[in-house]
């Protein structure tokens, strides 16, 4: 084995790109098929979208010849040639992955991972810290090992340390053989080109050797790295079956980044991720976490409707957002359609509305609502016999994400019943409310005050993502009109969908409104019991919190003695009547 290894080591890259010593800045412009970037599309729904295989819209992009090193990534890789140097070492050192291949694109990376040829990434980072102390320098700020999770994709342990401010992460190269039925490999020492040709995709496979100050392009079936960043294609360094049945999460991880560089997938990668036994092989071998991240990376992502339209396209909606055996109403077939339809809706409303009135996580949900809308009135019993609604199925076993997200995308969808019920109030000129079937009994609230009051204990709900329920009330409005068709074909008016989200939005931002779940009540629950005369809180308390919260509500200036004397006379009139 030592014999085996060390001949491998020796192994020299078959091909160097070196960096051009003149004309630093020279760039390479070359044309990407693919869909325009959302800035240069039209943003109505009355455009119709092409199906992924008839997509053929060019825009520029721009390749770099060479690496530009910031002034901190040169004192990082000065601090590892130094510590070479140091103690004589032979190793090579080239960064790994998605840095090279963003600095080519002229972005910024802050994610170095340093790939070792001839050592563990602990060895050499314990070296760095030595030479740092030997030379009077300080220590790493931080350093640590982390260590292999096949589970979640961490194959191999990994020792990080940070450098100048940046976590550096140190691995030895390797190449991989899998077994049949798992997606977990057996790894060894591997050459620079085993490793490059391990990796997902061409685009990731790029190396800068830091000895060299040079790009590795390792991988040459048919395309190189290099040149499929510059055709923007998303392809395999391998065969595409061979590498999906090998670890299936990569079909993901190609469309995830086919999406985020509006890339378009290689032919022959799409027609591999659409056949049986990769299907297959994605549901029975990738554990629900590292689908439901990919996942989440997309739609937190800035395609995130390009991403969905692949998974659709690919036929692998219901893979993904696998279901429960039995639903109620049934789930139609044309639901993963209707779901991507939705899901545009919303994405070209946000970036009409303007992204101001949403933080990220607002975002983000507000894309799972709008993606799983179709899903909203549809449940299934648990173990117990308890109706569940599918959503949270999705959420927690499907994509296996926390219990908050399901929650509150739930909450959005409850809420939307009572907002489409309000939409007419809010807009209209008096303000009145008609007839709504969910108010209850609001004692003693003017006319006048109606709205406030129902509008008020609707926020109080769902809080900081009353915008979020309000942008998908926009979707369904009026509750009147069947408008599937209409979102099935694009054909939506979103320029009025934006007046009305903003006309509402302002409606209830003049009730005083905003921030109505702040507002603290004025009677506690031990004065309530106090005037009831009770030992122990229950329903009763309950039902006089939502009575003197209404009457807070429609009496925005009361005192708290008003509101007080207010409860203890409407309950003595209860008293009187029963």
């Amino acid at each position: 084995m030592r014999l085996l290894v060390s001949a491998a080591i020796k192994l020299k890259p078959p091909l160097l790109l070196l960096a051009s010593p003149t004309n630093t800045n020279k760039t390479v412009s070359f044309q990407n098929i693919s869909a325009l970037p959302l800035q240069t599309r039209n943003l109505g729904f009355s455009r119709r979208r092409a199906s992924l295989s008839t997509m053929a819209e060019t825009t520029a992009v721009q390749v770099k010849e060479k690496i530009d090193l910031t002034d901190t990534e040169k004192k990082i890789f000065d601090t590892l040639l130094n510590t070479l140097r140091h103690f004589d070492l032979t190793t090579e050192l080239r960064v790994a992955g998605g840095w090279v291949r963003d600095k080519l694109l002229g972005k910024e990376c802050y994610d170095i991972d340093i790939a070792l040829d001839n050592m563990l990434g602990s060895a050499f980072a314990d070296k760095v810290t030595k030479y740092l102390l030997d030379t009077g320098g300080k220590p790493p700020a931080g350093f640590g090992i982390i260590p292999s999770n096949p589970d979640q994709s961490k194959h191999l342990e990994t020792a990080r340390m940070m450098l100048f401010e940046l976590w550096i992460d140190f691995v030895n190269l390797r190449c991989e053989d899998y077994s049949e039925n798992s997606r977990i490999p057996t790894m060894k020492f591997g050459t620079a080109e085993e490793d490059a040709y391990r990796r997902d995709l061409t685009i990731n496979s790029l190396f800068y050797n830091i000895n060299t100050n040079s790009i590795e392009d390792l991988t040459g079936r048919g395309c190189s790295g290099i040149e499929d960043l510059k055709s923007g294609k998303i392809v395999t360094p391998l065969p595409p079956k061979a590498t999906f049945l090998d670890d299936p999460l990569r079909v993901l991880r190609a469309i995830r980044f086919g999406s985020r560089f509006v890339f378009i997938l290689d032919e022959e990668l799409k027609k591999a991720a659409t056949s049986d036994e990769v299907k297959t092989a994605l549901a029975a071998k990738i554990s629900r976490e590292r689908v439901g991240t990919e996942i989440d990376l997309m739609i937190s992502g800035n395609q995130p409707v390009k991403a969905m339209t692949y998974i659709c396209d690919l036929t692998l909606f219901w893979i993904v957002f696998n279901l429960p055996p039995k639903c109620e109403p049934a789930v139609s077939e044309g639901c993963d359609r209707l779901s991507v339809a939705y899901l545009d809706a919303a994405w070209n409303s946000i970036q009409l509305i303007g992204c101001s009135p949403f933080n990220d996580e607002q975002r983000r949900l507000s894309l799972y609502a709008a993606l799983f809308l179709p899903f909203r009135i549809s449940t299934y019993k648990d173990n117990k016999g308890k109706e569940i609604p599918i959503v949270n199925y999705i959420f927690r076993d499907s994509l296996k994400r926390k219990a908050s997200d399901a929650e509150t995308v739930i909450n959005i969808h409850r809420a939307l019943k009572k907002f489409l019920s309000l939409i007419p109030s809010l807009v209209s000129a008096d303000n009145e409310v008609s007839e709504i079937d969910w108010a209850g009994e609001l004692v003693d609230v003017p006319t006048p005050s109606k709205l406030r009051v129902l509008t008020g204990l609707l926020l109080r709900e769902i809080k900081d993502f009353w915008r979020v329920a309000l942008l998908i009330s926009t979707l369904l409005y009026p509750i009147n009109v069947d408008c599937t068709q209409d979102i099935l074909s694009k054909n939506f008016q979103l320029d009025k969908r934006r007046e009305l989200f903003t006309e509402v939005e302002n409606a209830i931002i003049k009730l005083g409104l905003e921030k109505v779940w702040d507002v603290k009540p004025l009677v506690n629950g031990k004065e309530i019991m106090n005037v009831l005369q009770l030992k122990s809180g229950g329903p009763l308390v309950w039902e006089w919190q939502q009575k003197l919260l209404a009457w807070q509500l429609a009496h925005p200036s009361g005192t708290a003695e008003e509101c007080f004397d207010w409860m203890k006379e409407t309950h003595q009139k209860r008293i009187k009547r029963e």
